[in-house]
């Protein structure tokens, strides 16, 4: 949801058409794409614990790959269809003469662009743009650190040995971070076209040691310590992405603290901050994250659109009445939105998609969908 506001606050549009936007012009949500490295941190320690726990020892790399694809590639093939849909429209409503104007997404939006978010290259350095659905980038990175991830474990498994997992895992966050420093030379991780999946990696991976490092906790941690370091890690990963913008390098912090954050709820929850993500809104939430994340780029170009079509004139008289009141009216009926096509999204796509991708690629019976959700 972070990320979601944060491309509403980041819309040079919308900065245009709403010069007041009150509490929602925090630095907070203008650097919440730090939250993108929290969620491959994640991904990380959930793969991990799917694979390490209950099935090193019978890795199935077929299988494997069939359970990422059926899950990620229905809805980024069904939103990727979507924006093209919506593009070819403008471009016959243009054709006809009843828009007289063509967004500069049309530019980049072009066949190439097409065919390397159909094969997830998004993040691969292959273009030099974000194009289609853009925030799509992460998971074209995910994929391929997926890949990275089953080759990791392959070779764990020749060597019949679990601990040259943790080995590699070391290697390849070191590596990735070196390459991310001294090859592509970044100052912070705030980059995604230009071979993103290279952040995926040091996050993911950083994941997976996470719960190697949550195993070796001891269980007789005081509960006071326990909150203190669950909430310590939480404000500090607040104020890290809230100081981003003036102070890039500290972003390179900010996986280390996720995966601290990330691995007190997995070691510790009997506290109140993991008990609260048992709330059913945030479950709600939880399950449709993905969806969130897919279709919120779809809706904030549609939504662009009906500003455009209002005019600035009619939003600013607002702004009268109230400074701020048009942004935040429309920042509620954006998220509304979200939800709203994320819910049937997941219910008709993401799901049942999964189900059939995955009966297609893996004939044989399935026992679970677990490692798929």
């Amino acid at each position: 949801m972070c990320v979601v506001v944060h491309h509403f606050v980041g819309s040079e549009l919308l900065k245009t058409i709403l010069p007041h936007r009150a509490w929602i012009d925090v630095a907070f949500f203008h650097n919440s794409w730090l939250c993108v490295d929290l969620f491959f941190v994640l991904s990380g320690i959930v793969i991990s614990m799917s694979y390490m726990k209950s099935e090193f020892g019978g890795f199935d790399f077929r299988d494997f790959v069939s359970r990422r694809i059926a899950r990620i590639y229905p809805l980024h093939l069904a939103t990727l269809l979507a924006f093209l849909s919506f593009r070819l429209m403008k471009m016959g409503l243009v054709a006809i003469g009843v828009l007289h104007f063509a967004s500069p997404e049309m530019v980049v939006n072009n066949y190439v662009s097409f065919v390397v978010n159909l094969l997830l290259l998004q993040a691969s350095g292959i273009i030099g743009y974000l194009s289609w659905n853009g925030p799509s980038w992460s998971i074209s990175a995910e994929f391929y650190t997926y890949l990275v991830f089953a080759a990791v474990m392959l070779v764990a498994q020749a060597a019949r040995n679990v601990r040259m997992v943790y080995a590699l895992s070391i290697l390849l966050v070191v590596g990735s971070l070196g390459i991310i420093l001294f090859v592509l030379r970044m100052e912070s991780l705030d980059f995604h076209y230009q071979f993103g999946i290279v952040r995926c990696v040091l996050s993911f991976f950083l994941g997976v040691l996470t719960v190697r490092a949550a195993a070796m906790v001891r269980p007789d941690v005081s509960p006071v310590l326990q909150s203190v370091v669950q909430i310590g890690a939480a404000v500090t990963a607040i104020l890290i992405i809230s100081v981003v913008g003036w102070l890039p390098v500290i972003s390179f912090v900010a996986p280390v603290v996720f995966a601290i954050l990330l691995g007190s709820l997995m070691v510790f929850p009997n506290r109140p901050l993991p008990e609260l993500l048992t709330a059913k809104p945030l479950v709600w939430l939880g399950k449709r994250s993905y969806s969130i994340y897919m279709v919120h780029a779809l809706v904030l170009v549609l939504l662009e659109y009906f500003t455009r079509g209002v005019g600035t004139a009619r939003f600013q008289s607002l702004d009268g009445l109230l400074p701020g009141l048009p942004a935040s009216v429309l920042l509620v009926a954006f998220v509304g939105a979200v939800l709203a096509l994320s819910n049937l999204t997941y219910t008709t796509i993401e799901m049942p998609g999964s189900r059939l991708v995955l009966g297609l690629l893996r004939p044989r019976p399935a026992n679970s969908l677990a490692a798929a959700e």
